[in-house]
């Protein structure tokens, strides 16, 4: 999920509560606050501990929670992973760390030291592109032995290594995509769902994608995959999240604030986003967010 500002930069807690509500309306499986989509780097300790609060009060038990807390500190995200298992978070996605890169055993140990410091239910997040390491599914292989490692959101973009990942991993691992273009393709090798960007824009239409490949309807899953695939793709024609939040404000989601390092899109991006969103049948698809 998007985190929502305020035009003074604050968090906007009154569209978040909205934003999760109709996240549920639309019978999406679970929630995920805090990730990268959610500008996680920018979240001081207690935004990010208030946006899970606020998730996990709007979500009532009716769906799992699963926080964001990863990052290059193995220390910080442990305590950040005590926090949200006190609060009553139902799982953690852990990004690998970034800019540190550390090697394959270095990313054992790492998931492993989260492991043992909570009960939590944990899904590694794998995407070389933003972090600069790779989890090798030899490595995930290795973690699927620890019990609370339970699967893996997989964001190579690389069919390969994915198809490997699969064949690696215990069946109780779920694989998950972490590229919503793709996601049929990793299904149809045996992937178990999705993490998704463009969810925040069409919950109930990427539900029914996915649950239509986990049932082996490719058929109703190549449909929302043929009318959305332009709007999946314009979600990245600048840094994600800047398309995906520009769009939610197009679609009277919410305010399209950034915090720096990341701002507004470029003019000739932002037509783009507009195009498609008229294109899709999404512009001016829900009232203006008060």
């Amino acid at each position: 999920m998007v985190t929502p500002f305020r035009r003074d930069q604050s968090l906007d807690e009154e569209t978040l509560r909205r934003l999760v509500r109709r996240q549920i309306d639309a019978g999406i499986n679970f929630l995920v606050p805090c990730g990268t989509t959610g500008e996680s780097p920018t979240l001081t300790r207690a935004e990010h501990l208030r946006v899970i609060e606020i998730t996990l009060e709007e979500a009532k038990g009716k769906v799992p929670v699963v926080g964001g807390a990863g990052g290059y500190n193995t220390r910080e995200v442990i305590e950040l992973a005590q926090e949200l298992e006190q609060m009553g978070a139902d799982g953690i996605l852990s990004v690998t760390p970034y800019y540190n890169k550390p090697t394959q055993e270095g990313l054992y140990q790492h998931y492993r030291a989260i492991a043992s410091a909570t009960r939590l239910p944990i899904i590694v997040y794998s995407v070389q592109g933003r972090t600069g390491v790779n989890v090798e599914p030899a490595t995930m292989a290795r973690l699927s032995e620890i019990e609370n490692i339970v699967a893996i959101k997989e964001a190579s973009s690389n069919i390969s290594q994915m198809a490997n990942m699969i064949h690696e991993v215990p069946s109780r691992i779920d694989v998950l995509c972490g590229d919503d273009a793709i996601t049929m393709p990793l299904i149809a090798l045996g992937g178990r769902g999705l993490i998704s960007v463009v969810s925040n824009q069409i919950p109930g239409e990427m539900t029914q994608l996915v649950q239509a490949g986990l049932r082996n309807d490719f058929e109703s899953a190549r449909q929302i995959q043929r009318r959305f695939l332009p709007l999946m793709n314009v979600n990245f024609v600048e840094t994600s999240p800047i398309p995906v939040k520009a769009a939610m404000g197009l679609m009277g989601l919410l305010e399209p604030v950034y915090r720096l390092p990341l701002v507004p899109p470029s003019a000739a991006s932002l037509a783009r986003i507009e195009k498609v969103l008229g294109t899709v049948g999404l512009l001016g698809s829900v009232p203006v967010a008060g």
